[in-house]
């Protein structure tokens, strides 16, 4: 498990590229064959990748200092690969691409599988510290809250679909989801906001190798970006704004937890703000 310590905002607008993108950019997530997993200390969030060619088993780790993994926590998958299977102490659910999955607290084994080894599942999971067991949940992007915001003119038309979230799926703190853009449109979250209740995790789908985003980070008056890659994560502390610019449309997961679990609690920035 990889550990990613938590920065503060004023040593952040010192920080050359190469430095952005060691604390904040994850780029190599996916390995045929493995869990992968990042711990960060900000709100505790551990996200990672499951590619699995034969079964493989979630183990806790040494970090959490847990007997397993969810002992403590809970956890949102969403598949971006191939079909696969997880099963949750004994109890199987197949998993198309873009499915996703609750797992509450409690589980003590969890196993991933794909269909076809020649053409894998990918889960990204991300998961939280949990207080109370909430029940699994298979979750179909179909049956999910959408939202389409944004226009072509402004380069930001877009679908928003929910899919861990109050009154949907529930869960201590996790909320979590899927935005694609649509053909044409290039930019998410602009205008930007930032919501310092709560931290946010974007991986970053659907970019061909020539495609790129820019992801702007950093407080409004002191902004940075990351150049970020298909199947990246970028973590984006509570205090950053989160928004990216591509060379095309592309989608992301995006991730939250801490304070609060309100999707529309959030800090609007206005333009004239940005420097």
């Amino acid at each position: 498990m990889e550990l990613r310590t938590a920065a503060s905002p004023k040593d952040v607008k010192h920080y050359t590229t190469e430095r952005l993108r060691e604390e904040f950019l994850v780029e190599n997530l996916f390995k045929a064959g493995e869990i992968t997993s990042v711990y960060s200390h900000i709100d505790r969030i551990i996200f990672g990748a499951v590619v699995p060619v034969t079964p493989l088993t979630l183990t806790p780790g040494e970090e959490i200092r847990a007997e397993y993994f969810l002992q403590r926590r809970e956890m949102g998958v969403i598949n971006v690969g191939g079909k696969g299977k997880i099963s949750v102490d004994g109890t199987e659910y197949t998993l198309e691409s873009r499915d996703g999955i609750y797992i509450g607290m409690g589980a003590k084994e969890v196993v991933f599988s794909s269909e076809d080894k020649e053409n894998p599942a990918k889960f990204y999971y991300n998961s939280a510290p949990a207080h109370k067991t909430y029940p699994t949940v298979h979750i179909k992007p179909e049956n999910c809250i959408c939202v389409e915001l944004g226009t072509l003119e402004q380069s930001n038309h877009r679908v928003i679909t929910k899919y861990i979230l109050p009154g949907q799926v529930e869960s201590c703190q996790l909320v979590m989801g899927l935005t694609s853009l649509k053909p044409g449109s290039v930019w998410n979250t602009m205008p930007c906001h930032t919501h310092d209740r709560r931290m946010e995790a974007y991986l970053y789908l659907d970019l061909p190798e020539d495609a790129l985003v820019f992801h702007y980070m950093g407080e409004p008056t002191e902004t940075r970006h990351i150049v970020v890659r298909n199947e990246q994560v970028v973590i984006s502390p509570s205090w950053s704004i989160h928004s990216g610019c591509g060379t095309r449309a592309y989608s992301f997961i995006w991730g939250m937890l801490g304070e609060n679990q309100d999707f529309d609690d959030m800090d609007g920035v206005a333009m004239s703000t940005l420097k």
